[in-house]
């Protein structure tokens, strides 16, 4: 094996990193604030607003990413009342059409994660928070939504790393990422698996650091798992939250 020849690939392709985390940032974000008002919508909006998230939802799950990616930068511009508007500019780079693309799709399964996470609430929990006279945004911030991002958080992260690896396709819109800069290297060497090693050992790299970040916020909002037992005089083990008899 050409060490020499990998090493060079992996400086190469490394340099393509900023652009793949640019994608799947700008794509997260975007949709996820995307995901929250269709959750709005699907929860709290009414019927026509329900029905218009259900039917977003359904579209842009159950459609394939690429086809939404090729209709967003191929097809908006044939419409003329596209070209002469003021988001021509944005649309008509390779780029955020590809983050446009990235984020609608990822706002559809990020909507249901995160109904998934606001039904697993215990009513209860509500109830009580209301008797001691939480209201409003107190209520969210103490009980709704550490709960909600709690039990969201390992479908959430399985979501993360698809979108990592779904930057991929970007490539085929003449956005230059890691995948597409491996394209491109193979066309100029024919050195295929040499080329998409490195590339694939730069994709795990990166949902390595992901997922351990993803599991380290999890475990801050778990306070039962920082819990360590401890011995108590009889030789019985207890958790912090009981007291050992004397």
């Amino acid at each position: 094996m050409d060490f020499e020849f990998l090493a060079s690939t992996f400086v190469t392709l490394v340099k393509a990193v900023p652009t793949t985390l640019a994608l799947f940032g700008a794509s997260v974000v975007l949709g996820a604030a995307l995901a929250v008002v269709l959750v709005v919508m699907r929860t709290a909006g009414g019927p026509i607003l329900s029905a218009f998230s259900r039917v977003y939802v359904f579209i842009f799950r159950g459609s394939p990413l690429l086809i939404q990616m090729f209709l967003i930068y191929y097809g908006l511009g044939q419409f003329a009342v596209i070209r002469d508007s003021f988001a021509w500019p944005v649309l008509r780079e390779p780029y955020w059409c590809a983050v446009l693309a990235l984020a609608f799709c990822t706002a559809g399964y990020q909507a249901e994660i995160i109904r998934g996470g606001l039904q697993a609430v215990p009513p209860r929990e509500i109830e009580a928070a209301r008797s001691v006279g939480m209201s409003g945004f107190l209520l969210v911030r103490r009980i709704i939504a550490p709960i909600t991002l709690r039990a969201m958080l390992p479908a959430y992260s399985t979501e993360i790393i698809l979108m990592v690896k779904s930057t991929a396709l970007a490539s085929l819109v003449t956005v230059w990422e890691v995948t597409g800069t491996a394209q491109r290297l193979i066309s100029q060497t024919y050195r295929t698996m040499e080329v998409f090693l490195v590339a694939t050992l730069i994709y795990l790299v990166i949902n390595f650091i992901i997922v351990r970040l993803i599991a380290l916020l999890e475990h801050r909002l778990s306070p039962h798992l920082r819990e360590r037992p401890r011995i108590s005089g009889e030789g019985r083990t207890v958790t912090s939250l009981e007291t050992p008899h004397d």
